[in-house]
């Protein structure tokens, strides 16, 4: 009796992953471009974010809610993208301590 419930638990709980997602509308689409521009040059850019396999721009990246953050090795920079107001924070290092720049990035509206 008791492997027959931890089965029945087992897919119930299967079941309720797949589906509340979609129900609570957080459901996301595998891949992003998003357009990213200096506020202080107007200068653009796009970062292209692979939901399903965790990367920004071919780099691994951390996904959670609130925000996407990810390790550029060609310029040695730390990023931090927030998803709900868009901005963007690159801490990069150097010999002389290190700077930070700041973006904004256009996201896409829930649909």
């Amino acid at each position: 009796m008791l492997p027959n419930r931890a089965l029945v638990a087992g897919f119930a709980c299967a079941i309720a992953g797949l589906v509340v997602p979609t129900i609570t509308g957080h459901a996301q689409q595998s891949a992003a471009a998003i357009t990213c521009t200096n506020p202080a040059s107007g200068a653009s850019w796009q970062i292209r974010i692979d939901y399903g396999k965790a990367t920004v721009d071919a780099f691994p990246a951390k996904i959670s809610r609130t925000e996407i953050s990810w390790f550029d090795r060609e310029e040695q920079g730390n990023y931090t993208l927030d998803r709900k107001s868009g901005d963007l924070t690159a801490t990069i290092a150097s010999s002389t301590g290190g700077y930070f720049r700041r973006s904004r990035c256009e996201l896409e509206k829930p649909q």
